[in-house]
């Protein structure tokens, strides 16, 4: 029998982190990011503007020297320098083909880190790297991907048609939490099933799930140490970005076209008001 739960601006409400007098940007989390290719430079602006304004306390980026310039004159605050991170958003703007061993090396590295970990786009192919709490972020086509690649025959059709059974089918699989992309986004975890509200459409176009990614990578850094000690609790922050992320985008829209980067910049305003509710 399915048991979905449903995920309200008062549930999210609850996973939002307040910074308090005494910390200071390394308390608040720090977030490692590594996105953006050659190819795809702007990805690594979106991730990292998402992060911040979803409130992190400081950002890491390792990435290619076109899209580190671009990182800093959009996000001049973000450090390129190596060092210790609470959290790691990995893939979005990655190019799986084209990432090259040393890119391989370094993310394989990361991801034996053991802090917790969202895994977007490009990154999704070194899923069985991992050694620490894993949420990845698939549309249906690169669910259909990911899950050929481990010998199961499914199509893309075939996760539409029934995308339920395919993000119970993979977070059971790879042993993982799945934020199965759509419309109607699903949260798949050992424990918990959880249906998100439906988005905007107008959320379909290039570079909101990078947007996605940085508000996740926020997320899991500012509750690194509760989802460590509670791996369950992945589940309740990929809804809450999520649905963070679809608040924004209505908010961004107004009833008409969006931008990735106007999604981004909406995020603030929707943080205030979940935490103001009533």
């Amino acid at each position: 029998m399915e048991q979905w739960q449903s995920w309200t601006d008062n549930d999210a409400r609850v996973f939002i982190c307040v910074p308090s007098e005494h910390d200071d940007k390394y308390s608040r989390g720090v977030l490692g990011v590594i996105a953006g290719s050659t190819q795809y430079p702007g990805a690594a602006v979106m991730v990292c503007e998402a992060a911040m304004r979803t409130g992190v306390g400081m950002i890491r980026y390792l990435g290619p020297p076109k899209a580190e310039n671009l990182v800093l004159t959009n996000r001049p605050e973000v450090v390129t320098a190596d060092g210790k991170v609470q959290a790691w958003a990995i893939g979005s703007g990655l190019d799986a083909e084209r990432i090259g061993w040393r890119g391989k090396l370094t993310v394989k590295a990361k991801l034996k880190e053991g802090v917790p970990t969202v895994l977007d786009a490009g990154g999704l192919s070194q899923l069985g790297h991992m050694r620490g709490p894993t949420l990845i972020t698939p549309h249906y086509r690169e669910l259909a991907w990911l899950l050929s690649t481990s010998g199961v025959n499914v199509t893309e059709n075939d996760v539409k048609s029934d995308p339920k059974k395919w993000a119970r089918f993979a977070a059971d699989s790879f042993q993982v939490t799945v934020l199965l992309k759509g419309n109607i986004s699903y949260v798949v975890s050992k424990e918990r099933e959880i249906a998100l509200p439906p988005a905007s459409t107008w959320l379909a176009t290039a570079g909101t799930g990078d947007v996605l990614a940085g508000i996740l990578g926020a997320l899991l850094a500012t509750h690194s140490r509760q989802i460590c000690l509670e791996p369950e609790f992945l589940s309740a922050i990929a809804a809450t970005g999520s649905l963070i992320h679809a608040r924004a985008a209505q908010l961004a829209s107004r009833g008409g076209p969006v931008t990735a980067m106007g999604v981004a910049y909406a995020v603030p305003k929707i943080m205030s008001d979940l935490l103001h509710i009533g």
